[in-house]
């Protein structure tokens, strides 16, 4: 197995989101939700998070068009008590219902303080920092998590039953780039060990177990096999109460409901929940962000251990390589963009941007 992956290609960011928006249209898509969808995906890409990224491209077109998924799915509120919502998806692409249910709570969080939401009758969402960092804006607090199909045992099992379950927070700041914690609850996301399998590369240590329940950096041994939870049964333990939230709470389906590696997850099936927390209910905002900038500072300012150059906040590298990515383009390995460029193509989508970056 190869130690360092293949060259990359790098490919604007505009030109990316026009071909991929045209290509969900092609599938039936309504523009404005083929753009949102095509958004979520290349601001993955542009954050560095290449798992939840265009590389999910071929999946999400197979979903909307053989998976059972409605492309022209629409979300409506199907329960509204004070401060809380629930959001039937309408069988649509998990952006659409997220995004829907994201507005809303930041709209009733401005005189509620705090507001959330869950939705129920969806499906992959992508990355949950995109909706937790649509709060910073309205200076508030965005808290997001979704159900996902088991990958992980519980703490000492050796069988898929639990979602990775991932949890996003973003937090503004006044002079600093905002918190945003984005993970999921293993050592890592199995999109970004296809990834590695793509580019050859072995994975490091504690993110996987093959099918018997022995650690593994073999790629290929990982996806036949379970991924690793973060610190032990903490990490099973988080993951099992955001799954509790996302798919319990709202009516979803949780772990083996929603389906399995080998066949995929029922259509219609996924939940996330949402909450929004207006900073200016609790305190100053001014105050806040002020001492949320010297809060990383101090992370700045801290003695390094050995064979570190700098230390980082939550987020701060993502939003250091979407500055990268914005000026030099988004890089994306052969087999990424041999996909992409073959799905445009099947539907009649021209691709010479993507051809000629």
């Amino acid at each position: 197995m190869k130690e360092k992956g293949e060259a990359e290609r790098r490919v604007d960011a505009a030109d990316l989101t026009r071909v991929v928006t045209a290509i969900f249209q092609r599938v039936g898509m309504l523009e404005e939700d083929a753009d949102l969808l095509a958004t979520t995906l290349i601001a993955a890409d542009l954050r560095g998070v290449h798992s939840h990224g265009v590389m999910r491209v071929p999946n999400y077109v197979h979903r909307l068009t053989k998976g059972g998924v409605d492309p022209r799915g629409r979300p409506r509120i199907v329960r509204d008590m004070g401060a809380a919502l629930l959001v039937d998806g309408g069988n649509s692409m998990g952006q659409i219902g997220g995004r829907f249910a994201m507005e809303r709570i930041i709209e009733r969080a401005r005189t509620t303080g705090i507001a959330a939401a869950g939705v129920r009758g969806s499906n992959h969402c992508g990355a949950m920092a995109y909706f937790a960092m649509m709060a910073l804006e309205e200076d508030m607090i965005g808290l997001a998590t979704t159900n996902a199909l088991p990958v992980m045992a519980p703490w000492g099992g050796a069988e898929r039953i639990l979602g990775i379950n991932p949890l996003a927070v973003a937090i503004p700041t006044g002079e600093e780039f905002p918190i945003v914690l984005d993970m999921a609850f293993s050592g890592s996301a199995r999109g970004k060990i296809q990834i590695y399998h793509q580019k050859g590369l072995r994975l490091p240590e504690g993110w996987a177990l093959d099918a018997e329940g022995r650690p593994t950096t073999d790629p290929a041994a990982a996806l036949d096999g379970l991924l690793m939870p973060i610190g032990g049964f903490k990490g099973t333990g988080l993951a099992l109460v955001m799954g509790l939230l996302s798919a319990v709470l709202t009516g979803a389906s949780y772990g083996t409901e929603l389906g399995s590696l080998e066949t995929g997850s029922r259509p219609g099936e996924d939940g996330h929940f949402f909450m929004a927390i207006r900073v200016a209910a609790f305190e100053d905002v001014d105050r806040f962000k002020a001492r949320v900038d010297g809060v990383i500072r101090q992370i700045h300012a801290c003695r390094l251990a050995e064979g570190f150059n700098r230390t980082y906040a939550p987020g701060e590298l993502e939003f250091l390589t979407e500055a990268a990515y914005r000026r030099d383009g988004i890089p994306l390995n052969a087999v990424t963009l041999a996909d992409l460029m073959e799905e445009g193509k099947r539907l009649g989508v021209d691709v010479t941007a993507l051809a000629s970056s």
